[in-house]
């Protein structure tokens, strides 16, 4: 991509929000929907959606992008911020400051995954807090009230809608997270799509349980093909790409038939970053292979051995096993930053080597970066509309209605809990 196109891009695909938090900046920060529908122009593409849990991750998945030359995502859960430094509100300064530390080229979206509502309560709380996500450069939101009823879910995106700009990334999502439970329906799908519709609102994505889980998969089940295309399929008039939870640790064969064979151009990875980015051992898929009762680590890979010791040790200490080692980034990203140079090099490397692999010779995202420029281009804007117009009668989707076609949908949502974010 020549210099020229690259500053062209720059000077008008920046949305406001980012153009006066990093006014300097040479970054090209996105709106998701930017990095969404350079996916769908190449054709059955997807790009990583890569939980910056810390700042080894953030770096070394923008090294790998710029390498494929593929636009990205870069994302954090509402719940990650609670266990991790990167937060919904420093996310875009990380990646702002990494990517011209690095001189990073390729978009870039800044991405707000799973804003939860989980209580018909916690609606006032989104409405008051989203906008103060945008206002440090966020990008792109998605809006989680998967864990209410159909008819609350669609209500719920409709009642915090006013608080998301207009031009940025919007994902949706239904049925929680919970492996071979409880897993989504076409009808529950265009039930959330097709009232959203109505009101005039065009989810980019659309995240559904579609039998994969979060962490690491180690089932063996995994993600349904045919279950997710067959959903993409009845969403097709809807505009809505698909956002894949859960990738870390699919059979690779399974991703590449994610993209090819169904509408998903957003998959998100958390875990397998994390302990590739420590030196954890994995298998081809990002697998965390167990010594014992702990994680095998690699020798002279990842952090400093003996700082792993000590993490280690740390979990012990105050129990924290398996998937919960995720809280290890908060108190130890201190520790990390204090290492060697070579040693934090190897742990963004990594990273960066895990991404490029996935981005080329899995996701099928090499490349998107010009198509991405050249959408920014064509419309001159940061801003590039709603995929689909309104076209849905919503004097058929009031409250009344929604409810009552919401009790006519007859589908398991699988067992009751707290399932994770």
């Amino acid at each position: 991509m020549s210099q020229d196109t690259f500053k062209k891009a720059l000077a008008v695909g920046r949305p406001p929000n980012v153009v006066q938090n990093f006014p300097g900046s040479q970054a090209l920060l996105v709106s998701g929907k930017v990095i969404d529908r350079a996916m769908t122009a190449k054709g059955g593409a997807m790009t990583i959606a890569a939980n910056g849990r810390n700042i080894f991750i953030i770096e070394g998945a923008l090294k790998a992008a710029q390498r494929a030359n593929a636009a990205i995502i870069i994302e954090i859960a509402r719940s990650e911020a609670t266990y991790c430094p990167t937060t919904l509100w420093n996310i875009a300064r990380r990646i702002d400051y990494l990517c011209n530390k690095l001189g990073i080229t390729i978009p870039v979206a800044v991405h707000a995954d799973h804003y939860f509502m989980k209580k018909w309560d916690d609606v006032a709380v989104a409405k008051a807090e989203i906008p103060s996500l945008f206002e440090t450069g966020v990008t792109s939101i998605a809006i989680d009230a998967s864990h209410m009823t159909d008819d609350l879910n669609l209500l719920a995106n409709i009642e915090v809608s006013p608080s998301i700009p207009s031009w940025a990334g919007y994902e949706t999502e239904i049925g929680e997270i919970k492996g071979a439970f409880g897993l989504s329906s076409p009808l529950e799908a265009k039930f959330l799509c097709q009232g959203l519709n109505a009101h005039g609102l065009c989810p980019d994505w659309i995240a559904l349980n579609n039998g994969t889980t979060h962490g690491i998969e180690a089932s063996g089940e995994g993600i349904q093909v045919e279950l997710t295309a067959d959903i993409h399929k009845a969403l097709e008039p809807y505009g809505t790409s698909g956002a894949q939870h859960g990738t870390s640790g699919n059979d690779s064969d399974r991703l590449r038939a994610i993209a090819a064979q169904t509408a998903t151009t957003k998959a998100n990875v958390a875990t397998a970053l994390q302990m590739i980015g420590w030196g954890v051992k994995v298998n081809d898929f990002g697998n965390a292979i167990m010594d014992g009762d702990h994680f095998a680590k690699v020798p002279g890979e990842g952090v400093d051995d003996a700082l792993w010791d000590e993490m280690v040790a740390y979990a012990d200490a105050n129990n924290i096993k398996g998937g919960d080692y995720k809280k290890l980034n908060l108190v130890f990203e201190r520790r990390w930053q204090g290492q060697s140079q070579a040693v934090q090099q190897r742990m963004a490397q990594g990273v960066e080597e895990f991404v490029y692999d996935l981005l080329v010779n899995v996701f099928n995202a090499q490349d998107t970066a010009p198509i991405a420029y050249d959408l920014i281009l064509e419309a001159g804007s940061y801003d590039l509309g709603l995929k689909k117009e309104k076209f849905e009668d919503a004097a058929e989707w009031t409250e009344e209605k929604i409810k009552a076609m919401a009790a006519e949908i007859d589908t398991d949502k699988g067992p009751a809990g707290d399932f994770d974010d």
